[in-house]
């Protein structure tokens, strides 16, 4: 399923980026080398909905309607008095934290394995230490892996990396695989960044799939309710996509707004979400 996502991709860009009366899904399709019907099974085979459904129920109003569930239990957490809603683990994740002189020293001494491999939303590039995930990106094709990793890497500028794809294989099981999910075995995590950066990574942890949240309801969660674009930079931050899952973080209009790896692949995430509750 993982070689569908290039044409999957480009059907998503074609679907989000035309004006509804404009879309010609047959010609699209016949511009791809398949019928209207073929590419129709593909799509849905790949997400688990016809391109109608999802271009109306992702890109518009299943996130409005997300952010109003999402809102309520705002809410309801703050009328009873709790300073933030219960953490929840996305992706049965754990946050172990990394010895601060690794931390103060940009990674010197530290040895990181890298590598690639296949996802739903194209090539993964990761990044781990003996603490955990370090990294995670995506590459369009694999002449952009080297691009992806140097992004990753800047943030541990004094490490040493060593490339080992079948060592991440395991790893990258756990995070595309739901039948690698378990919570009994948490997969942990190392989060590289400031105090604000890593509160604004953690409370992300707390967004299930299938829900959304904006950047201001984020800044107020941590307190800091006049904070939204710094909570918005902070999210852009994010050294491991996917698995802390900032890609369900939308506009207050419920747009989707941007996202680093490219705003296909995000409403390709959350188009991927929707298919796994269908």
């Amino acid at each position: 399923m993982t070689d569908l996502y290039p044409l999957i991709r480009r059907a998503i860009a074609y679907l989000s980026e035309t004006p509804a009366e404009a879309v010609d899904f047959s010609a699209f399709a016949l511009a791809e080398g398949l019928s209207e019907r073929a590419l129709t099974e593909q799509f849905r085979r790949w997400c688990g909905l016809s391109p109608k459904s999802f271009a109306q129920a992702v890109a518009l109003d299943h996130a409005k309607r997300l952010l109003r569930e999402r809102a309520s239990v705002l809410d309801a957490t703050f009328e009873l008095g709790l300073s933030a809603p219960s953490r929840l683990h996305d992706l049965f994740v754990t946050h172990e934290a990394m010895p601060p002189g690794a931390w103060r020293d940009g990674g010197a001494g530290l040895t990181m394995i890298w590598g690639v491999a296949a996802s739903p939303f194209g090539v993964a590039v990761l990044c781990q230490t003996d603490w955990g995930l370090a990294g995670l990106g995506f590459a369009d094709e694999d002449s952009a892996v080297a691009a992806a990793f140097d992004d990753l890497a800047r943030r541990w500028p004094n490490a040493r990396y060593t490339r080992n794809d079948a060592a991440l294989a395991p790893v990258a099981a756990r995070i595309f695989d739901p039948a690698h999910w378990a919570p009994g075995q948490p997969l942990k995590i190392v989060l590289i960044g400031t105090d604000f950066e890593v509160r604004v990574w953690e409370s992300l942890l707390s967004i299930k799939p299938g829900t959304a949240s904006t950047y201001g309801a984020l800044a107020s969660q941590l307190g800091k309710p006049t904070a939204a674009r710094a909570v918005g930079a902070a999210v852009g931050k994010n050294p491991i996509s996917f698995v802390v899952p900032c890609h369900r973080v939308v506009g207050t209009s419920g747009a989707l707004t941007g996202y680093h790896w490219g705003l296909p692949r995000k409403r390709a995430m959350l188009g991927w979400e929707t298919g796994l509750k269908a």
